[in-house]
């Protein structure tokens, strides 16, 4: 009774995929391409030449004239019950113009902290957070024995307790 122009049997035509396919490479090959270009630098990036480098722009400061002295390094053996022995070694640092009165006075500085390391208890050894308060007692050591303003700091190299 009605007239139509399709059979009443038949599915709709389905759209096609294609578009979205497309559209999905498409948007991957883009998406590659942009990361590479921001990756390798061809967009934001690169090293700024000195003219693009704001005058606002902090510049590091030079760094001092230091030098290290080494120490010999200690095996110190700790009395009690049973015998223990810490491994020490550990390098001075100290201004460049500093450093040969530093090296001349190297036995008198590994003296003194090796009465201090034997005089400290195995218990304050083993702590790990001692070993800020025994690297600044034995840095205000060593400066007491080379002469204020010489020595900078003491670095540990190795604190091994056996």
């Amino acid at each position: 009774m009605s007239d139509k122009n399709e059979p009443e049997g038949e599915a709709p035509k389905k759209r096609s995929k294609l578009p979205l396919i497309i559209g999905l490479v498409l948007m991957i090959a883009l998406g590659g391409g942009g990361f590479y270009a921001v990756y390798s630098g061809l967009i934001l990036g690169g090293e700024p030449t000195p003219e693009h480098v704001a005058d606002d722009t902090p510049v590091p400061e030079a760094l001092p004239d230091i030098a290290f002295v080494p120490l010999d390094p200690m095996v110190i053996s700790l009395g009690g019950a049973v015998t223990r022995h810490l491994r020490f070694s550990a390098q001075l640092e100290v201004a460049e113009a500093y450093k040969a009165e530093v090296e001349l006075l190297k036995p008198r500085v590994m003296d003194v902290l090796n009465g201090y390391l034997r005089a400290v208890e195995v218990t304050d050894l083993e702590n790990p957070s001692a070993l800020f308060k025994l690297r600044a007692q034995m840095l205000r050591r060593v400066q007491i024995v080379t002469g204020e303003g010489r020595v900078r700091d003491l670095l540990i190299i190795e604190f091994v307790l056996n």
